[in-house]
């Protein structure tokens, strides 16, 4: 039986309470990827059933630790001026400041995106979800779901980049629960 998304809807069919968030909507523009694209990509990752199942038992894990997850992974971004300039005010005659507001509405949207990821039956409308993600990264759609005020693209370079960063710190958080043991981490 395939793994299905439970999420509360409104009449028009889009996700409740986080701004911006239009999984399965019809705003989503379909992905240029097709599933046998994502499954090859998959294969040069090497990632296996086993993978699959490990990460769909992680979203128990880390449901209940999102914020504290994303408390990490903000503070790194916020470390780093050349990661928080992604957050930043765009003028560079101003001190680019961070833009708090942006960082607070992209946080609601990463929180639910740890989850997705966790539960990710890796279809089409997960597919098309994971385009939508990228064009928020691309100037194509970057600062437009939020109306934000800030750099117009993400460089390519820091998105693979964050990939073991944002993988190393999940493992504190996968050990608190007993559930798994040190090797499942």
């Amino acid at each position: 039986m395939p793994y299905s998304f439970h999420r509360e809807k409104s009449k028009s069919g889009k996700p409740l309470g986080i701004p911006g968030y239009t999984f399965g909507s019809k705003e989503v523009a379909k992905s240029p990827l097709t599933l046998s694209d994502l499954e090859l990509l998959k294969r040069t990752v090497l990632w296996t059933d086993e993978d699959t199942r490990y990460i769909r038992m992680s979203r128990g894990l880390l449901e209940d630790q999102t914020d504290e997850i994303l408390d990490v992974w903000y503070n790194f971004i916020k470390a780093y001026p050349h990661l928080s300039f992604y957050f930043s005010t765009p003028d560079p005659m101003q001190d680019r400041k961070l833009n708090k507001a942006y960082m607070d509405e992209v946080k609601l949207r990463f929180k639910q995106w740890i989850l997705d990821t966790a539960e990710a039956n890796y279809d089409q409308q997960w597919l098309d979800y994971q385009y939508e993600i990228a064009l928020r990264h691309h100037r194509t759609k970057k600062n437009k779901t939020d109306s934000a005020s800030s750099s117009e693209i993400v460089n390519f370079r820091y998105i693979p980049a964050f990939i073991y960063p944002i993988t190393a710190t999940l493992k504190p958080f996968l050990s608190k629960k007993h559930n798994f043991s040190a090797e499942d981490v």
